[in-house]
């Protein structure tokens, strides 16, 4: 009897940067290998996060297995309190990754109230049985420590979810990636390979992150005055080396933002930081030092809205406030998307006075991906039976399959998908099967809602044609205007003529109402929906805009 078919579902990750999270499936059940978000686009007015879709899991919450996590950076970890949520905390599957990753997950869900859910650590070689999958994770090199790629075995054979990964000679923190356990599952014959495609267009190898510190300390030695490093909140291994530079050259340490401090607080209890005693001081405390004596490590690398240094470059920071000296360093490059909040904050910096080194000054950020040649070994070390590029953009996707290609893979075994493309694995071979849904899932504060939301669509309107509300008093019993009516804007844009416009729009008013009474339409909501309707045309014919629309009728 053949084994049953394996189905390979991406609910995120593919066709963008972040939000990663895919479902094997296997004999029924589930296994869910990260639950991640990634940050608004600009066009995503008021939006705070947005989520993968998880109504496949939702309706399917029963056949959920685990859910296993490969490293703590938010593309893969940050919606899990939000998956939690909507699958019911009673029906939540065990939740497995590194120590450090449960820890910080586990921190998430304390902020959400989620302190009942099952967590366990696993450690790197460790094997977990999830119905009919063994998990076994295995030690990769990132950008935080605990990364882990997840193999999961099934009758059928073995699929490796690889995370984040590069092959980092000189780690700052532990030991390079286990080598030797993927050339094993290569020897042992690996099925599938979900392999991280993010540097996919990148070539040679990606830069030892240990070759960081000396070129912050560098930078540090020349700044005269106050420094203040921007990077990702959970870039513990940079933190580190921040904390590091600091300390050699005699400077005092302050950590900005929540989701720094609280990070570096997880990391230092399970010993991923060494800090000395008496170098870090709190917020309050920072300007009693010299601003040569200083070091300021601030979340807003990507330039954030609500960030700690997008607020500093807008002078509306409670305890940091910038001014002409100070070194801003990104120790970071800007997330495909990002690139213009970024710039703008950079911008601001400028117009304050502050000295900015980013990437294209000084080589103070490694990338936590591997490059062409590390995704080759990857794909020389594994050689898997059909290769499916992930976590990357469609560019990055078909990148990374003509790597494939390159290093022998016949092209027929390559898949390049979409979210929520399913690809199905069995004895007779690999294809894409039917579509399961998939898509986003916007977070406004605390609410949560899918990508039609109307709220969503009247913010992109408001915010670039305004509003007008029309008040129309009618007779309940002739239909018609008994006053001018009332009208009023705000924002609409390059609005010369108002008086002359307001004159027109009421005479168009007037107009609608009449031929709604000959009409003998009476009802409120559609005398409503027909004043909506004429004057969204006529104020399109007049101004070539389409704002917000209100019209209210009351009857007399």
């Amino acid at each position: 009897m053949n084994p049953a078919a394996l189905r390979i579902l991406p609910l995120g990750g593919l066709g963008e940067i972040g939000k990663n999270m895919t479902v094997l499936e296997y004999e029924d059940r589930l296994l869910v290998v990260d639950v991640g978000l990634r940050f608004p686009t600009p066009d995503m007015v008021g939006i705070d996060l947005v989520l993968p879709d998880f109504g496949y899991l939702r309706e399917r919450v029963e056949d959920i297995e685990a859910i296993v996590i490969t490293h703590a950076h938010e593309d893969h970890v940050g919606a899990l309190p939000w998956v939690l949520r909507d699958l019911g905390p009673e029906s939540a599957p065990p939740i497995f990754g590194g120590p450090l990753t449960v820890a910080m997950a586990r921190s998430k869900l304390d902020e959400h109230r989620l302190r009942e859910i099952e967590m366990q650590d696993v450690d790197p070689g460790q094997r977990i049985s999830a119905g009919p999958f063994e998990v076994e994770l295995i030690h990769m090199t990132h950008s935080i420590p605990d990364s882990c790629a997840v193999a999961a075995s099934t009758e059928l054979g073995t699929v490796l979810v690889t995370g984040d990964y590069k092959f980092d000679q000189t780690p700052v923190d532990g030991p390079p990636a286990d080598v030797s356990r993927l050339a094993e599952l290569g020897a042992e014959g690996l099925l599938v390979l979900c392999g991280d495609s993010t540097n996919a267009d990148r070539p040679g190898f990606a830069p030892s992150e240990s070759g960081v510190g000396p070129q912050l300390e560098r930078v540090f030695a020349r700044a005269p005055g106050r420094i203040v490093v921007t990077s990702f909140a959970s870039n513990i291994h940079r933190v580190q080396q921040v904390v590091d530079a600091a300390v050699t050259l005699d400077r005092k340490v302050a950590l900005v933002g929540r989701s720094m401090r609280k990070n570096v607080n997880v990391a230092r209890s399970l010993g991923h930081i060494d800090v000395p005693e008496g170098m870090l001081i709190p917020t309050r405390e920072i300007d009693d030092f010299a601003d040569e004596r200083l070091v300021v490590i601030s979340t807003g690398s990507q330039g954030e809205p609500l960030s700690a240094l997008r607020r500093m470059a807008h002078r509306d920071h409670p305890a940091v406030e910038l001014h002409s000296g100070d070194t801003v360093v990104f120790s970071a490059t800007p997330i495909p998307g990002n690139e213009q909040a970024v710039n703008e904050t950079i911008d601001r910096l400028y117009h304050i006075g502050c000295d900015v080194i980013t990437t294209r000054d000084a080589p103070v950020h490694a990338s936590g991906h591997g490059f062409e040649e590390e995704l080759k070994l990857m794909l020389n070390l594994v050689q898997p039976r059909y290769v499916m590029p992930v976590h990357g953009d469609f560019k990055r996707l078909h990148l990374h399959g003509r790597l494939a290609e390159a290093v022998g893979v016949d092209p027929a075994r390559v898949f390049r998908g979409e979210n929520g493309l399913v690809l199905e694995v069995d004895a007779r071979g690999a294809r894409f099967g039917e579509r399961e849904r998939a898509g986003m899932v916007f977070v406004d504060g605390v609410d949560i809602g899918d990508v039609a939301d109307v709220a969503l669509r009247d913010r992109r309107m408001l915010s670039a044609d305004g509003i007008f509300i029309v008040v129309a008093t009618i007779s309940e019993q002739t239909g018609a205007s008994v006053v001018d009516p009332e009208v009023i804007f705000r924002g609409v844009p390059f609005l010369d003529e108002a008086d002359e416009l307001v004159s027109e729009i009421r005479q168009a008013v007037d107009d609608s109402l009449a031929r709604a009474a000959a009409e003998e339409i009476r009802e409120i909501d559609l005398l409503q929906r027909a004043l909506h309707d004429d004057l969204g045309q006529f104020i399109y014919d007049r101004l070539r805009r389409r704002p917000m629309v209100l019209p209210v009728v009351v009857e007399v």
